[in-house]
């Protein structure tokens, strides 16, 4: 087996219509739209519709998807009796991978693997999300969550019931472009996870529960809270020496590079502009961010991820830092359902060969002579 296939490096594992990526160009598209068309342009519930259901909706079929995944946030019986415990022991996304496990018994359709109980599961798991990370935070706070207003987008309501009052208008456009932002990102290991699971004709929350399970290994997910973490244990007078004396005892900088994109992600693009924006009367964190960008391309030649910039941002929305993971689950979920959609469509058991490299020809002994 060459070396360059090892983590299955550039194997096509599926086709797919849902996302692409041109790492040289840094460009990246869901369904054939441009990233930077749809940031700032297409609202979250837009963007998920895009990619569950194949089109951007008109303004029927929004009102439609929309009143859909109202009606489907509710939490059910089991999910809801258990939050507050499962609080009490679990990390975030420990906690995450528990609930939409038990959400799977409160869903009518859990049973079911055909085309329209798909939809309507991606529905209503991609409107549970934030209520899952809302409910759990304010139960380890020991708080009630605010009843979401009808007013607000998913954006909105979520920040909303993290921060228990209301965003300004900008702020929920902001993190409403967030979600647009991390929304999917075609073969990465959690969506992948997620197909192979739903490849086996397994449900979609047993294809979710893997994806989680996979975000929430530190080499996927929880790259931007560690980059808030390092951020908040330099100087702001110190950046370029911390990055300098890091790099230099052989330890990574989280948040830059990727495995793909060989230029600047081009979700990084506008997450730099956004936490430029909200830094405001605060600029400590923006700073530190622009000056370790400058240090470390300086001195790697590295561009920043998607992960970097969404740090500084994401703690100005005032955002607690071990939830960022938890936040991208939010996003994300709209993209693996898709891909669990796509999967169950046109499916084919996922069963890649493997190469041995043990030893061969051994000789069964009786345990007394080994």
């Amino acid at each position: 087996m060459a070396d360059n296939t090892k983590g299955l490096a550039d194997v096509v594992a599926a086709s797919t219509a849902v996302s692409d990526i041109d790492g040289r160009a840094g460009r990246l598209f869901y369904r054939g739209y441009d990233i930077h068309d749809l940031a700032g342009h297409a609202t979250f519930e837009e963007t998920a519709h895009l990619l569950q259901r194949g089109k951007l909706p008109n303004r029927a079929e929004l009102q439609a998807f929309g009143d859909e995944l109202v009606a489907g946030r509710e939490l059910g019986p089991l999910v809801s009796a258990n939050v507050a415990e499962i609080a009490g022991k679990q990390k975030p996304m420990e906690a995450l991978r528990s609930l939409v496990s038990l959400a799977s018994a409160d869903d009518p359709d859990r049973d079911s693997v055909a085309p329209e109980a798909d939809l309507r599961k991606a529905a209503r798991l991609t409107a549970q999300q934030p209520l899952l990370v809302a409910r759990y935070h304010a139960a380890r706070s020991g708080k009630g969550v605010p009843e979401a207003d009808p007013s607000l987008s998913i954006a909105g309501n979520f920040l909303l019931q993290v921060a228990g009052h209301a965003p300004s208008a900008r702020e929920a456009e902001i993190f409403d472009e967030c979600l647009v932002l991390h929304a999917d990102h075609t073969m990465n290991a959690s969506t992948f996870a997620a197909r192979v699971c739903a490849a086996t004709l397994s449900d979609m929350h047993s294809a979710i529960v893997a994806a989680i399970g996979t975000l929430k290994g530190p080499l996927h997910g929880g790259a931007n809270e560690q980059v808030m973490k390092t951020l908040e244990s330099i100087s702001p007078d110190g950046v370029a020496q911390a990055v300098r004396d890091k790099l230099a005892a052989g330890e990574k900088i989280m948040g830059f590079g990727h495995r793909v994109y060989k230029t600047e992600d081009p979700r990084a693009t506008h997450l730099r502009r956004m936490s430029e924006e909200l830094s405001g009367d605060d600029p400590k964190y923006y700073r530190m961010s622009k000056e370790m960008e400058e240090v470390v391309f300086e001195t790697k030649g590295l561009y920043p991820n998607v992960d970097f910039y969404a740090a500084s941002v994401y703690h100005y929305l005032g955002i607690p830092t071990d939830l960022f993971t938890a936040v991208f689950s939010i996003s994300r979920m709209s993209g693996w359902t898709a891909h669990v959609i796509e999967q169950h469509a046109d499916n084919r058991l996922i069963r890649p060969d493997s190469e041995y490299i043990g030893e061969r020809d051994q000789k069964w002994k009786p345990i007394d002579e080994r």
